[in-house]
């Protein structure tokens, strides 16, 4: 299952004389990513690169900012894949020392620049929900308010008319076991709009 990081979490490595500043947070989507960025590089005017990574929603980028090429995102990405994650955004703002480090040298810091501060994150799983609806009769609302209840189900939204109508998020790797239980419970009563 795939996880993301509760806060961001943030960790320097100096190689070389050149400062690596690494962090990882989670992010919703790609539009937020790039608002991170643009912020990194407004607080670091002075840096050589602010390079980034990120794992959204299956929505990913690798950004090399002017490193050689596939030398600092694609390992920074790498280190998120490798870490089954989602929703997380990995960047690492680097201020150059005098000393070049070689291709193989900016693959093992900008490797390390996002494993480090991965090693402190706190992960939580990511949970997908899935929207759902049914209509049903009066009578069985109470039961089906104690299905979702036990299912976990959150936003639950009713509306009395001439039937019941329920509308709610469950996860999504429930979702077939939650209809199977609620179509039990209403005997073929309980419609899936």
């Amino acid at each position: 299952m795939p996880q993301s990081i509760a806060r961001p979490v943030q960790h320097e490595l100096v190689i070389k004389k050149s400062r690596f500043l690494g962090q990882v947070q989670p992010v919703a989507d790609r539009a937020e990513a790039l608002r991170v960025v643009a912020g990194l590089r407004a607080e670091h005017p002075g840096a050589a690169h602010v390079c980034w990574a990120l794992l959204a929603g299956g929505d990913s980028a690798a950004v090399d900012d002017g490193e050689p090429g596939g030398t600092a995102g694609r390992p920074m990405l790498h280190v998120l894949r490798q870490q089954d994650l989602d929703g997380v955004l990995a960047t690492v703002v680097r201020y150059f020392g005098g000393v070049k480090l070689g291709a193989g040298g900016l693959v093992r810091a900008y490797t390390d620049a996002v494993a480090q501060p991965l090693l402190l994150a706190d992960k939580v799983a990511l949970v997908r929900w899935q929207p759902l609806a049914c209509v049903l009769p009066y009578a069985l609302e109470g039961g089906v308010r104690r299905a979702l209840e036990a299912a976990g189900a959150r936003g639950l939204a009713v509306e009395h008319g001439p039937l019941v109508q329920m509308r709610f998020e469950v996860a999504a790797d429930a979702q077939a076991a939650l209809r199977e239980r609620l179509d039990q419970l209403g005997q073929g009563r309980i419609g899936w709009p």
